[in-house]
């Protein structure tokens, strides 16, 4: 886990470098000031999963499955809150304000960063789900708790990064 932490770091730390080497470049608008406004509700519901998360890893340890599964529940809701707010703000940026990823520069990079972070974030849940699942049926036990913590590791890296994004793209950039 922590290679493949270190290998998504590599990329993701490119793709933030180049939006902020390519931000102010565009030669036409929208610009992100223009469009943007600050995601509190998403950052908060992400950020709020990690420690959901960490919850349900300690309650899987000490054997309390039935929290477990509750407290992981509600870690999905929140990462799936996050990207239904990605969602929503994406349509925006589209319909309302005519930002795709060919309008310029600042489309660019803004779908490429924001949508690789989407896309971990869909992995992370999509893993997620599966635990949530095998824990409903009973074949997640405190024995297993180890390898959940690995997942929740990642659960944690996404969240690390959407920091790093929310910075750049919502804060630096505007």
């Amino acid at each position: 886990m922590i290679g493949l932490i270190v290998m998504e770091s590599a990329f993701l730390g490119t793709f933030v470098v180049a939006y902020l080497f390519y931000i102010g470049k565009s030669l036409s608008g929208p610009t992100p000031r223009q469009v943007l406004g600050f995601p509190l509700l998403n950052t908060v519901c992400l950020l709020a999963s990690s420690v959901t998360v960490a919850i349900a890893v300690r309650a899987l340890r000490r054997g309390r499955r039935a929290l477990f599964v509750a407290w992981l529940l509600l870690t999905i809701l929140l990462g799936a809150e996050f990207l239904a707010g990605t969602a929503v703000e994406w349509y925006g940026l589209i319909v309302r304000d005519g930002l795709t990823i060919g309008t310029n520069l600042f489309g660019t990079t803004f779908y490429s960063l924001v949508g690789f972070h989407a896309g971990h974030v869909t992995l992370g849940l999509f893993l997620l789900i599966l635990v949530w699942i095998f824990a409903v049926f009973g074949a997640v036990r405190a024995e297993h708790a180890e390898r959940v913590e690995l997942l929740s590791w990642y659960w944690h890296f996404v969240d690390a990064v959407w920091i790093v994004v929310l910075t750049a793209v919502y804060i630096v950039s505007r």
